[in-house]
């Protein structure tokens, strides 16, 4: 009570003097002044009432229920620690998909289905990519700094698509050298090219564009860095690509790398790359992959694109070396909060030595040869690289070994957000070549093929 006076008196202390100097005004003016003076007088009592009733509150909390909620809370606090649940975290993604394809002429759900053995139903293709998978990531963070990971992604994951048959796709390690923003990395690490992902809550589309697909590697094993500063990334591994261990005679290292810079929260720009330098007659085989990727977010606006090239010695269709150059462009528009239009483009040119993508998509180690007529079928009829298709002018079709067919395609997708962690989305996808290159049912070729996708996607 003695405090509230004492500002009281002040206050009024304050206000004297000015009312004094108002001898000189109108009687007007004085009542107006004297009625702001009233108002920041009632201001002042509020917040001097305010301020006495605080300690009131304050001794009304029982010390010795204060004291039983924080011993509990301690006591909950250790336990946690004591599991191991501090810095651990789980999450999880599910798509299950279906897919309709014009030139397999098959229709239904495409879901855990293998890519890691070589019939042809199940090999890795563009209608058959990562999506239709089940992901379940375990991240733990210790109090020195240290990350630890591991994804899982039965016949889905990183090394099921070069058939290593394990459901492994991410078990890494990073640990601080130095400070927090320089980091060792070491185990297997998903690819870092790109704007698309893997996990099919971070893609807008169901189906991968057709770098994603044919132009980069799938993942790395082996050790590096991560370093961080500013708006800057840098990474960088040595080690095997798309190999879990070496064959024998094998002992080139690869690399690969990416570096990102964010302009701001909403662009960013990224290059990455990916080298073998293994001899051609050992392994994979030597390849350079080399892409630089973009971004822009804002609003109802989301803007991404690609441009890649790359090569992989011997396994063009001629048996020369694969090469090609291409882009991929993403739009998409939210036109309400749940629902987003989406768009994207690919083009590959891969023309050079009868065409052939990375692995040997399209290439030399796509070629069959009949054993009983004793010709060779180049390319890749599923997928819609290779050779085209031609009349010789008898009715026969016929291949020139020398020269690929250019790659493009075009999708439109619609989403709906069914709620914060429920996506529907659906794609309709038409790829293309600039000759007759997709098999058909028939046994007839033709220059493209349409696919419709759609899918549940759920998160946690």
């Amino acid at each position: 009570m003695r405090n509230k006076l004492t500002l009281l008196a002040v206050a009024l202390a304050a206000i004297f003097p000015m009312a004094q100097s108002a001898h000189a005004q109108t009687n007007a003016e004085l009542k107006q002044e004297i009625e702001l003076l009233k108002r920041q007088l009632q201001v002042l009592i509020q917040k001097v009432d305010a301020a006495s009733a605080a300690p009131a509150a304050q001794a009304t909390i029982d010390p010795q229920d204060f004291n039983r909620i924080k011993i509990k809370a301690e006591s909950t606090e250790d336990s946690f620690d004591a599991a191991g649940l501090k810095g651990f975290k789980v999450s999880g993604v599910i798509d299950p998909t279906f897919i309709y394809n014009q030139s397999q002429n098959r229709s239904g759900f495409v879901f855990l289905n293998n890519f890691d053995n070589t019939d042809a139903t199940n090999s890795y293709a563009f209608d058959n990519s990562s999506f239709g998978s089940a992901v379940l990531d375990i991240q733990k963070e210790t109090d020195g700094g240290n990350k630890w990971r591991l994804t899982l992604a039965p016949h889905k994951s990183g090394g099921s698509a070069y058939r290593a048959g394990s459901i492994v796709h991410e078990a890494s390690v990073s640990v601080p050298w130095i400070d927090e923003k320089t980091r060792v990395l070491a185990g297997q690490i998903p690819d870092w090219s790109g704007y698309e992902y893997v996990p099919a809550n971070l893609n807008p589309l169901v189906t991968h564009n057709l770098l994603f697909d044919f132009s980069a590697a799938t993942y790395y094993n082996g050790a590096g860095m991560e370093i961080t500063r500013g708006a800057w990334i840098t990474k960088f591994m040595v080690g095997n690509a798309n190999q879990a261990a070496r064959e024998a005679g094998d002992k080139a290292p690869a690399l690969a790398y990416r570096v990102d810079y964010s302009h701001d929260e909403f662009s960013g720009l990224g290059l990455s790359g990916t080298h073998s330098f293994n001899d051609v007659a050992v392994g994979n085989g030597r390849f350079d992959l080399f892409e630089v990727d973009g971004y822009y977010t804002r609003g109802q606006l989301t803007l991404q694109g690609q441009i890649g090239l790359g090569r992989h010695l011997t396994m063009a269709g001629n048996g020369g070396d694969a090469k090609w150059w291409g882009l991929s462009g993403l739009v998409g528009y939210k036109v309400t909060p749940r629902t987003q239009l989406v768009a994207r483009y690919d083009f590959i040119n891969n023309s050079s030595n009868g065409g052939g993508m990375f692995g040997g998509v399209g290439g030399a180690s796509s070629a069959v040869t009949d054993s009983i007529t004793g010709l060779t079928t180049y390319g890749d009829s599923r997928n819609g690289f290779g050779p085209a298709w031609v009349d010789d002018g008898t009715g026969t079709l016929v291949q020139d070994p020398n020269t690929g067919v250019n790659r493009y395609a075009l999708s439109l997708g619609l989403n709906y957000l069914i709620n914060p962690t429920t996506t529907l989305k659906t794609e309709l996808r038409y790829d293309g070549a600039n000759g007759a290159v997709f098999l058909q049912p028939d046994g007839s070729y033709k220059n493209g093929n349409l696919l419709f996708g759609t899918s549940i996607v759920v998160s946690f």
